[in-house]
């Protein structure tokens, strides 16, 4: 017998998420893993690294609760915005029992922490005009514990509706929770869901400060909810989840200064995407240029094999979605900085 049939069966069978380090490529301009061009300059005190760390930075948490307008009470920090799905996962559902439910295309680890914890997907895709198809997901609601929208979606870019998510919260009421992913509001702040948390228990945000903080290296992010979804998370989180220089990090990212330098990036990456937008959509090598309200365009190109290759060939390494249902000749291009937009325009108008 192998080593590998010891393994849970679901973990055999299981397919790792691909995420952008995993894919890899050779090039030098990477704009594939929505990460931001820099991070910012950071001070750690290595004072108290023999202790081990708070599980929940009252420094952090305070600040966060601050910047996003809640309660301390209603946030738990984790190790990235992936830890926080997974929680609420292994949280409200039982394995080989319990369904989550996911509006494809979205992103993919939605589906690979249901897996690994044994529990089922219900797929209900996305309506003709990229928007859950909330009267199918509410038909399904007896039948899940958990539903995931992304908004922005990741990969296309698009927001929830707001009338829709109102219809489903109310349905969805003591039968299920809707969790939202704002992991890239930060882009479009007017558009963040904050703001029905106090009315809808049943409502949690993922949120993160990899994207418009430049943060993804040290893997932190949060979950906004009612304080019952919070004091259940923390009965399951690993005791010692956020290490020190992480939080020390991410407090001097949310103080004042910090969130200037933030607001600061996403003016820059805003201003850069919508000069990207508007060659895209000028250029006879592309069909569609989907919503862009992260830091993120979704292209559909004509066709997007070649131009990912090409791209590829310049050193630059794009996320190509084209085998993802409904999203055929699909790339997605992350917002750099100038010198890296201005090379993807370069091969852009460059002769076929």
């Amino acid at each position: 017998m192998s080593i590998t049939q010891l393994a849970r069966t679901q973990v055999q069978a299981l397919t790792p998420y691909q995420s952008a380090r995993r894919i890899g490529g050779q090039g030098h301009i990477w704009l594939n893993a929505n990460e931001a061009a820099d991070s910012g300059e950071y001070q750690l005190d290595c004072a108290r690294l023999n202790r081990y760390p708070e599980c929940q930075p009252p420094q952090v948490i305070n600040a966060y609760a601050t910047y996003a307008g809640v309660d301390p009470e209603q946030l738990l920090v984790t190790r990235g915005g992936d830890e926080g799905i997974e929680l609420l996962i292994r949280t409200f559902c039982e394995p080989g029992q319990d369904n989550i439910l996911i509006c494809t295309p979205t992103y993919g680890m939605y589906a690979i922490s249901a897996e690994t914890n044994g529990v089922g997907i219900l797929e209900v895709p996305l309506n003709d005009d990229r928007q859950p198809d909330f009267d199918g997901i509410i038909k399904q609601l007896d039948q899940v514990k958990l539903v995931f929208l992304c908004s922005p979606n990741n990969p296309t870019g698009d927001l929830v509706n707001s009338a829709g998510l109102l219809r489903l919260l109310n349905a969805a009421k003591d039968r299920a929770l809707v969790v939202v992913d704002e992991a890239y509001i930060e882009f479009c702040p007017e558009s963040t869901q904050a703001g029905l948390l106090a009315d809808y228990p049943q409502l949690v945000l993922i949120r993160t400060l990899s994207k418009a903080f430049g943060l993804a290296g040290i893997r932190c992010g949060f979950t906004l909810a009612n304080p019952e979804v919070i004091g259940l998370l923390l009965k399951v989180i690993a005791p010692y989840p956020i290490p020190e220089p992480v939080a020390q990090i991410a407090a001097q990212a949310l103080s004042e200064p910090g969130l200037a330098t933030m607001r600061g990036r996403v003016a820059d990456i805003n201003a850069l995407k919508a000069t990207l937008v508007e060659q895209l959509a000028a250029s006879s090598q592309v069909e569609q240029v989907f919503a862009a309200n992260g830091n993120y365009v979704l292209v559909r190109f004509t066709p997007g094999t070649q131009l990912f290759a090409r791209m590829s060939k310049a050193g630059i390494i794009l996320r190509d979605f084209a085998s993802k249902p409904g999203l055929s000749d699909c790339i997605r291009i992350t917002i750099g900085n100038q010198a890296e937009m201005d090379a993807v325009l370069q091969v852009l108008q460059q002769e076929q």
